[in-house]
């Protein structure tokens, strides 16, 4: 749009050479003023902040965290270039619903990966969820997330390790090692709300996350996963504290806040599937 302005003008001034050049540097000095007085759209002041600031090897300060959250806060679908919030979808299954595991019975519709940026220091990305899709209990080593519903219900979900680190082996425990974990998040999230964070040691590091309704996510990690660097996303199953309670583990807090948690391999039932960014573009 910028290039056909400047190109035209010699078609619509005069062919003298002095009022060519005045013209040519109005029209340049004219775009620069209303380039840089247009607003910048959120999502490209999200990217510019954690391009600027994010490293792999630093935490964010709470700083940071404060100034990308207060910036997401305001975020809704239409600045990503999703659809109205209230758009029917295929739901998924429900908890209820027969042959959840069995792939070949699935009807239910994929939950849709979008990318927005992937680099060795952040990924920006956002999931969109039909109802009752289900993204799995996993963990983020070393991470730090910021996840923004955008639209609809989401419920989460989260746990920290308990530390010093409490392990059942596999002679306690027939099916696997399993570790004592706390729980620190139990809620369902609607949209409008404030930016969920999560640490590496704190707010929930591992999650899952159900559809109450169809929704969308938008998430930032730092780093992002990174298998050769230890960040590998591992994915588990909880069970009940008195499944493989003793006595003697719990030091505050009740029996219900608690969960053993057994790593397993990536479920056969987590169907996603790619989409297509169509928000304003973002400039790298």
């Amino acid at each position: 749009m910028t290039s056909s302005r400047f190109f035209r003008l010699p078609n619509l001034i005069s062919s003298n050479s002095t009022n060519m050049f005045f013209q040519r540097l109005f029209a340049m000095a004219n775009y620069s003023f209303s380039s840089s007085s247009s607003p910048k759209p959120p999502i490209q002041a999200v990217y510019d902040i954690c391009k600027k600031k994010l490293t792999p090897s630093i935490e964010p300060t709470p700083q940071l965290i404060y100034e990308l959250s207060s910036i997401l806060d305001t975020i809704g679908p239409s600045d990503v270039g999703l659809k109205d919030e209230h758009q029917e979808d295929d739901r998924g299954h429900g908890f209820s619903s027969p042959n959840t595991l069995n792939r070949l019975d699935r009807w239910a519709q994929p939950i849709t990966y979008i990318d927005l940026n992937e680099s060795e220091s952040f990924t920006m990305c956002m999931f969109c969820f039909p109802t009752s899709s289900v993204i799995p209990l996993h963990d983020h080593p070393e991470m730090t997330v910021l996840s923004k519903v955008l639209y609809g219900s989401l419920h989460v979900k989260a746990y920290d390790w308990v530390e010093p680190p409490n392990i059942k082996n596999s002679k306690e425990n027939p099916r696997g090692p399993v570790r004592l974990a706390k729980l620190v998040v139990d809620k369902v999230m609607s949209a409008p709300c404030s930016t969920s964070i999560l640490y590496p040691k704190t707010g929930g590091n591992l999650h899952c996350f159900t559809a109450v309704t169809s929704c969308a996510v938008l998430d930032i990690l730092t780093p992002p996963y990174e298998e050769h660097s230890g960040r590998r996303c591992t994915y588990y199953r909880d069970y009940p504290y008195s499944s493989f309670g003793s006595g003697g583990e719990l030091i505050d807090g009740k029996e219900d806040e608690y969960a053993w948690l057994e790593e397993i391999d990536t479920p056969e039932d987590l169907y996603m599937r790619e989409g297509v960014y169509a928000g304003p573009p973002i400039r790298v």
